[in-house]
């Protein structure tokens, strides 16, 4: 992946058997376990043997998808953070050899983390069925959080074609990776954070398989004009995240 732009997915879930039971089943997907530790480990999902994202348990963290932006010096990108305002949540350190990563939080306090890559490259598929698709901020003010992102990782961002409301695209090395979404007072006390989107053949038969293998129904499925087919969904351990079937070509 280009610099700036998401490269892994990481699910922090307090139960990775029933997680991976949920992907496997929906996505198709397989899981491999690599120990980190006495009795945890961390899995990852593959797609058709590529890795596309990782479970983990991590305590006292509520379930979410997590997103990591590459970066070329984590150490460097960490230290603009609290200039542009936002906050380290845990600096730079070494995942091994497999790359050195950063947690972060905007000035909103939406979390994702900074990615170094080592061994570890990140997805190794993207943008196609059973994968990640987009990315997705949700936010109070999504000028200023565009600024934030621009300035540690390097976005050009613009508005949505198709969007009749605040909307920004942002890109990386000319290329579209994920949205910045306006949050509105119908959103209530909900706090800013970052979504997936994981493409699918088939919006409605997802969902349906989805509900049958535990998962719940955020909202039904709908058609964005220009965009595609989108639900969102969570998992059987409460980590929301949303499916679509895009309308226009991703590959």
């Amino acid at each position: 992946m280009p610099h700036g732009a998401p490269c892994w997915f990481e699910l922090a879930t307090p139960n990775q058997a029933a997680a991976k039971t949920f992907y496997s089943t929906l996505f198709g997907w397989t899981a491999e376990d690599r120990p980190i530790g006495r009795d945890k480990y961390y899995t990852t999902f593959l797609r058709d043997g590529v890795p596309v994202a990782a479970a983990s348990t991590i305590p006292n963290v509520p379930p979410h998808w997590g997103v990591l932006f590459e970066v070329e010096d984590v150490d460097a990108a960490a230290a603009k953070v609290a200039g542009l305002g936002g906050n380290v949540v845990k600096d730079p350190f070494d995942v091994t050899t497999r790359g050195r990563m950063a947690v972060v939080a905007d000035p909103e306090g939406a979390v994702s983390m900074l990615w170094q890559p080592g061994t570890h490259a990140g997805a190794g598929v993207m943008m196609q069925e059973r994968s990640v698709l987009w990315v997705e901020l949700a936010a109070r003010d999504i000028e200023a959080a565009a600024a934030f992102y621009s300035g540690i990782l390097g976005w050009t961002t613009a508005q949505h074609p198709a969007s009749p409301s605040g909307y920004l695209i942002f890109s990386v090395a000319g290329k579209g990776w994920g949205g910045l979404l306006q949050m509105t007072p119908h959103w209530g006390e909900m706090p800013s954070h970052w979504s997936i989107y994981l493409q699918v053949a088939d919006v409605d038969a997802a969902v349906a398989a989805g509900v049958e293998a535990g998962g719940k129904l955020c909202f039904p499925a709908f058609d964005a004009p220009g965009v595609g087919r989108i639900c969102r969904i969570d998992d059987p351990t409460g980590a929301g995240f949303y499916m679509m079937k895009p309308s226009y070509p991703t590959a």
